[in-house]
């Protein structure tokens, strides 16, 4: 489970083959003791929750790195060394 960037505490994976269980391309993210699985095109929840704030943090982040998570997406998916992305500033 390579972690992919890191801010405010909050840590951002993206799993190897992962793309049984929520049939989407998506991220983890995990605060504190908070997980939360989210898509990769639009931000919306598939799994678990984050505090309103780092959620808001999280999404936009991810909104701001589209293309670049889904490059990573497809390289996760075969196996293949990710690439890291940078942090929200």
């Amino acid at each position: 489970m390579p972690s992919i960037s890191m801010f405010y505490g909050v840590i951002i994976y993206m799993y190897f083959f992962d793309n049984r269980k929520h049939a989407r391309p998506h991220i983890h993210a995990e605060y504190a003791e908070h997980q939360v699985v989210l898509s990769i095109d639009d931000g919306t929840i598939l799994d678990g929750s984050l505090p309103p704030k780092q959620l808001k943090m999280v999404q936009a982040w991810v909104a701001i790195h589209e293309e670049e998570l889904a490059a990573d997406w497809k390289l996760a998916i075969q196996g293949q060394e990710l690439f890291r992305i940078d942090p929200l500033k």
